[in-house]
């Protein structure tokens, strides 16, 4: 099997507590981050993009206020990521600085991944943080989301961002190399290199957490890589403690890759076209529907007329003059606002609604072509 992270296009590495922080000191494992960097910078140079989704920020922030080992309480885990989160930011910004990269801290909840607002709000500002160059550090805002802390859904956070932002790789490093048929160790257990898809029998060898700093488990990660396969991501689970762990998958070390069977677009389109129900209609000239018929996005100049009520984020149909559905799509903007750019240069947009949205009312990635040839 060709390793999939090698021809990513844009790639998703989760951390884990006990690879950032040694567990005795409660210090940060700078040479340890810095030959992860060095992966990270290796996968830019090779043409993907690269988002970071990191754990730590308890971890770190716990010794500096003192805190006793063990399970804190639930304040406690919320007083120490506060204090973590500002070295865990600093020490990413630093390691990528020495490489001339960019980092960016993101702090957010699984909420924001769901809420659609919110979830578009994400998406945008990660999409302008990579085309810029920047690199996203992803971590959960622990200090407001009591439920990550208290189940520990890094791991599926970061497959949701792989989701958000049609990644096609997403690479979970942890404590083990991988999934086996019964827990690490014990007598039977059975190495799983490849899975194609999630059936009861996987869901069914997932075990209990298995790190003391870290609060996921193989069960957070099944469920990661039921989001990841859905959104056509390919996942890795594999061992990090290792120096260069990106590199060494690369060069053939043990893991678990599960295996997505359509193309992250793909998927997208797919959801598009036959899951969700448009609220709303735009009707578009003929030069803009050969124009979507090419691939291209739809501009605000191609529309003549906008039906219904509508957010942005909703589904909406592209009809033509003659009345013929020709696709369907997310749409850029509200209703009001869609309705004040129609038939207007992007150029334009400003001065008529007050402000620079995105210069597609909506964009090819969000769009599937119903009527005629696909995008």
């Amino acid at each position: 099997m060709t390793n999939p992270l090698a021809r990513a296009r844009r790639a998703v590495v989760k951390v884990g507590s006990t690879l950032l922080v040694d567990g005795r000191t409660g210090t940060l494992k700078a040479s340890w981050l810095a030959s992860l960097v060095d992966d990270l910078a290796d996968l830019r140079v090779g043409g993907a993009e690269v988002i970071v989704v990191s754990s730590g920020a308890i971890a770190l922030g716990r010794r500096s206020l003192g805190l006793p080992r063990g399970k804190l309480r639930l304040e406690e885990s919320q007083a120490a990521a506060a204090v973590g989160q500002i070295a865990l930011a600093q020490a990413w910004a630093e390691a990528f600085r020495v490489r001339n990269i960019v980092a960016a801290q993101v702090l957010v909840t699984l909420t924001d991944t769901e809420e659609r607002r919110r979830y578009l709000n994400a998406r945008a500002t990660l999409s302008t943080l990579l085309a810029q160059g920047a690199v996203p550090v992803i971590n959960e805002n622990d200090t407001v989301a009591t439920s990550e802390i208290r189940y520990g859904d890094n791991d599926r956070l970061a497959a949701r961002v792989a989701s958000m932002t049609g990644a096609d790789s997403l690479v979970l490093l942890s404590d083990v190399d991988g999934l086996y048929t019964a827990p690490p160790g014990r007598r039977g257990a059975t190495f799983i290199a490849e899975v194609r898809a999630i059936t009861p029998e996987i869901e069914a060898m997932a075990g209990k957490p298995v790190s003391g700093l870290g609060s996921g488990g193989m069960i957070t990660k099944i469920e990661a890589a039921k989001i990841a396969l859905g959104a056509g991501c390919h996942m890795a689970i594999a061992e990090g403690h290792a120096m260069h762990p990106l590199r060494r998958i690369g060069e053939g070390a043990r893991c678990t890759w599960f295996l997505a069977e359509a193309s992250a677009l793909q998927s997208r389109k797919r959801w598009i076209a036959g899951t969700l129900q448009p609220i709303g209609r735009l009707v578009v000239d003929d030069g803009a529907a050969a124009a979507l018929a090419k691939g291209k996005s739809l501009l605000p100049a191609g529309v003549r007329r906008i039906d219904g009520d509508f957010a942005r984020g909703d589904t909406v149909s592209v009809v033509s003059i003659k009345g013929r559905e020709i696709g369907r799509g997310l749409v850029a903007y509200d209703a009001g606002d869609a309705r004040r750019i129609a038939g207007l240069k992007s150029a334009d947009i400003e001065r008529a609604i007050g402000f620079r949205g995105r210069d597609e009312l909506i964009h090819r990635d969000d769009l599937v072509l119903t009527g005629g040839e696909r995008p």
